[in-house]
């Protein structure tokens, strides 16, 4: 079974730092890119980072603040946010895609970021 799990959200003064970690079971891997998105309320979905077993993009709009990381020892992947900002205020959740498209989402975790 497959399965994704993205948790490390909370609530936090700007200014702070969050990790949060994306954990998967039940597939290859190394085979899978392992997307961050946010949503906001109001706002479209938006791509953070993606990282795959050789490569790592970033949005133009949070290259500096986030850092996305993956542990194969884990099976995990990790979205480090600092210099939280209000507007980072989201749903973050992770998603494993493979090159011919196969898709799973997790469940989200909130960010929420107090002025």
């Amino acid at each position: 079974e497959v399965q994704l799990q993205a948790s490390g959200g909370g609530l936090v003064q700007a200014g702070g730092s969050l990790r949060l970690s994306c954990a998967t079971a039940g597939f290859t891997f190394d085979d899978y890119a392992i997307a961050w998105f946010r949503q906001a309320p109001g706002k479209e979905r938006e791509e953070l980072a993606c990282a795959s077993s050789s490569d790592t993009t970033y949005s133009n709009s949070v290259e500096g603040r986030f850092t996305t990381s993956r542990d194969s020892a884990k099976n995990a992947v990790y979205l480090e946010i600092d210099s939280l900002k209000p507007e980072d205020t989201a749903v973050y959740r992770c998603r494993a895609r493979t090159p011919d498209l196969t898709t799973y989402w997790a469940q989200g975790t909130q960010v929420t970021v107090s002025s």
